[in-house]
């Protein structure tokens, strides 16, 4: 007897639905599972089989064959056991009510046969409703999750004699739990106690620097010796941001659920900008994802937030340099022999880095490097990366701390930033364009159009400094927001000057 149901796979970041089609046939018992399963899907045999049992059913003794179409793209994970098992239990005769066409069923089974939670459900759910189907069932632990998705069906199950037996939840509807909100990230809690600009004392020009960065998502980079405040101010940046929109909420979780990170406590939709900061021994693939069936990496799980690399120099230059794509284009690109998968990488680089590795060079203590090792330090950032980076800021050595002021708070900067991007948002509506650091090409000559004197102060920075065409536009789009901060439409000399000023690496300002 044939059956088909259909169950789900993630490929990258998007759910795929996979047609399981379970044939039952005359011959020695046993089972094959084909179209390219992955270990933890035969593995799936040996689960189904006792979850049936012991859930007071009979196992078939027949001959029993498994097809996951299409056949030719690769399966993995766990989430096709219930589709598994209710094949098998429907082309035994053995399933009451076959769950009606246009149902997807997502769950790994445990031996015990209760359905344990799955990463990946929120993409998989909305997959399903774009293709037009009307109902899913999934673990009971993952209701939360799929209902952030409208417009379809969640019925929870918390084993499958339960489900055989009848015994579903309720319908849950998106308003009873689709509109909670998720935790915080680690790093940021969201109960007050959050870290605040004016814990930094003094170090007035870096927190102008930061300012800027959020209000125009420009990539930003502190350079200066130990202690001046660098981790500090790049970790209070998402006390400077807005929160998500519905899109982006959407988009983050969705990376956050095929991550495996939306267990326990966090099954809503992420509000807060993710802000991700990997060890320095991170490898090339951790960073930008990977592996034999491709995993985002730290630049993904960063996506519309942070990635903050602290002491970019000890970071290995193979991880450094495979930012390069992700600054540029904003999504990481995996090739492999089967194909290649995308992930989205749209994030705010934010940087530290000392002048040399005692971190002394050009300050009042004396440096012990030699010229060959700091030559050697700063090599480890190469040029093209170091011209990504929009703001380029030098952080020097604080008077005692008594005599710096604290100045400004974040809430006071969160204020300043969401006029700023208030601005943006009316001056790009329906281009598609968010923020000011994604201006390109006629867009940028656009909305960054230069007073006469404001002109001839970039064009003699471009000549003086040596710099590149893309320092050049993004001297450009820095300016648009410092005047953007400023309350102006007009881009001003002092806006372009102020700009210039923040390519400290260009002006050889640290050494």
């Amino acid at each position: 007897m044939y059956v088909k149901m259909l169950g789900a796979t993630v490929v990258g970041v998007e759910g795929r639905l996979i047609e399981v089609e379970v044939n039952l046939s005359s011959g020695l018992p046993q089972i094959a599972i084909v179209g390219l399963p992955d270990p933890a899907v035969r593995e799936s045999v040996e689960r189904v089989r006792a979850a049936i049992q012991n859930g007071g059913m009979k196992f078939p003794l027949d001959r029993i064959t498994v097809n996951l179409a299409p056949a030719d793209m690769r399966k993995e994970g766990t989430a096709f056991d219930l589709a598994i098992a209710a094949g098998i239990l429907g082309a035994s005769g053995q399933l009451p009510e076959p769950p009606p066409d246009g149902t997807l069923l997502v769950g790994e089974l445990s031996l015990s046969g209760e359905v344990k939670p799955v990463p990946g459900v929120l993409p998989m759910v909305e997959r399903a409703r774009k293709e037009g189907l009307k109902r899913v069932v999934v673990p009971r632990a993952c209701v939360a999750e799929a209902s952030l998705i409208e417009g379809i069906q969640v019925v929870g199950i918390g084993s499958l004699q339960e489900w055989i037996q009848g015994g579903e939840d309720a319908y849950v509807s998106r308003e009873e739990n689709g509109v909670r909100t998720s935790g915080g990230f680690p790093g940021f809690a969201l109960n007050g106690t959050e870290p605040d600009l004016s814990d930094v004392i003094g170090q007035h020009h870096g927190k102008r620097a930061l300012l800027i960065a959020a209000a125009g998502m420009h990539n930003v980079l502190f350079v200066g010796p130990p202690g001046t405040g660098k981790t500090m101010l790049c970790r209070r940046l998402p006390s400077l941001l807005p929160p998500l929109d519905d899109e982006e909420a959407l988009a983050v979780t969705k990376i956050y659920s095929v991550s495996g990170k939306l267990q326990g406590e966090r099954q809503g939709l992420i509000r807060e900008r993710p802000f991700r900061s990997p060890h320095h021994s991170v490898s090339a693939a951790g960073l930008i994802g990977g592996g034999s069936v491709p995993k985002p990496g730290e630049a993904t799980l960063a996506h519309h937030g942070v990635l903050f690399l602290d002491e970019m120099p000890e970071f290995p230059r193979a991880a450094l340099e495979a930012l390069r794509q992700p600054l540029e284009e904003r999504q990481v690109t995996i090739g492999r022999v089967r194909g290649a998968v995308s992930f989205p990488a749209h994030f705010m680089l934010a940087g530290s880095a000392n002048p040399c590795p005692c971190g002394f060079w050009g300050s009042e203590r004396p440096c012990t490097c030699s010229t060959l090792t700091v030559a050697r330090y700063r090599a480890r950032m190469s040029g093209p990366l170091a011209d990504r980076i929009d703001l380029q800021a030098e952080m020097p050595r604080q008077a005692a701390p008594g005599a710096a002021g604290r100045g400004m708070s974040s809430a006071e900067g969160r204020a300043l930033v969401a006029e700023a991007c208030e601005r943006q948002q009316f001056r790009y509506r329906g281009s598609g364009i968010r923020w000011n650091s994604e201006l390109f090409g006629k867009l940028l000559a656009q909305h960054a159009k230069l007073a006469p004197e404001a002109e001839a102060l970039l064009a003699n920075a471009y000549a003086s400094l040596g710099l590149s065409f893309r320092a050049h536009d993004r001297i450009l789009k820095l300016s648009r927001t410092i005047a953007d901060l400023a309350g102006s439409d007009r881009i001003t000399e002092e806006h372009v000057a102020e700009a210039v000023r923040y390519r400290c690496l260009d002006t050889n300002v640290t050494g």
